[in-house]
């Protein structure tokens, strides 16, 4: 049960990440690389300032606004240099992987000892719970496990539900009307570059947040932790979108919710398995090229029959 609770929860976490990743890529159609870097400089930022006396709040806020500063210097190389988009994305983050060994004067950062949102969470679980461990369908999970799963859930709607307002405003309307159509915009009289500015920003802005959090519920920030991160986000969008079955805006934010727990949950399984963990990326790579190539040779084999009865 504690390893289902904890990978729920890295998933709900990364759900985050998986949001950010929806707008740069599905948005936009811009091939963002900067996640592996935003999500690390992120956790790095709010990782340090924890170990100085911040509040969590702050500290995970100011994660969030370090993301949100790469993700638009990223969009400025791109749309005001004219830098290939994907180079651009490469380009931050390579720099962010020194820029965030400065932050942390280390390679890693631990966190076992400094107070954090998962501490504050703990305190509720404690005061709701008792400190004895609790039994649920006959396994033991710790107030701190059962107080962190309740609230993941509850801090990635809020943000869910505030993306899916910020889009349907004005600014979030023509966002998505430059990803659609840039040059409507453009004769429109709107500045498609800025669009793009900010919608990286705040896309990176999620991937931060995810860090800043991820950080502090596995108890320290590592400056390798970001490898791979694109792709995790972007397998979450993918079987999101395969189980929800449409691009609608609301369905299209809970589906990548809900493939990013899914995922999770499938490393997870994986692993309870018996998967040799430095096979961890293999599998994820697999799990992504099944995702990517499932849903299209399910439809044609629908199409096949229904070719067939026409001919017939």
């Amino acid at each position: 049960m504690s390893l289902v609770i904890g990978a729920a929860t890295i998933g709900f976490i990364l759900a985050l990440l998986a949001l950010g990743v929806y707008i740069s890529f599905r948005i936009f159609e811009f091939p963002d690389i900067t996640a592996e870097g935003s999500i690390t400089l992120g956790a790095a930022v709010a990782a340090v300032l924890l170990t100085h006396g911040w509040q969590p709040v702050a500290a995970t806020a100011m994660g969030a606004l370090a993301g949100g500063v790469a993700g638009a210097f990223t969009g400025v190389l791109a749309m005001k240099f004219q830098v290939n988009r994907l180079l651009a994305g490469i380009l931050t983050m390579t720099a962010l992987y020194s820029v965030n060994l400065r932050i942390m004067g280390k390679s890693n950062v631990p966190l076992l000892h400094d107070r954090s949102l998962v501490t504050q969470a703990e305190s509720v679980g404690q005061r709701l719970f008792g400190t004895a461990d609790l039994h649920i369908m006959g396994w033991e999970v710790s107030p701190r496990d059962a107080a962190v799963m309740l609230l993941t859930p509850i801090a990635v709607a809020l943000m869910a539900a505030l993306l899916y307002w910020f889009f349907r405003t004005n600014i979030g309307t023509a966002m998505r009307a430059t990803g659609d159509n840039a040059q409507m915009i453009r004769a429109m009289g709107a500045d498609d570059g800025l669009m793009v500015i900010l919608g990286l920003a705040l896309a990176n802005a999620m991937v931060g947040l995810s860090g800043a959090l991820l950080a502090q519920y596995q108890g320290f920030a590592d400056v390798q932790m970001g490898i791979g991160m694109v792709v995790w986000g972007l397998a979450s969008v993918i079987i999101g979108e395969a189980l929800v079955g449409t691009m609608q805006l609301g369905y299209a934010i809970t589906g990548s919710i809900m493939g990013s727990v899914l995922f999770r949950l499938l490393v997870a399984m994986a692993l309870r398995w018996g998967l040799n963990p430095n096979d961890l990326k293999l599998i994820t790579a697999a799990f992504v090229f099944a995702a990517l190539v499932l849903p299209r040779a399910l439809a044609s084999m629908k199409k096949k029959p229904q070719g067939a009865a026409a001919h017939a």
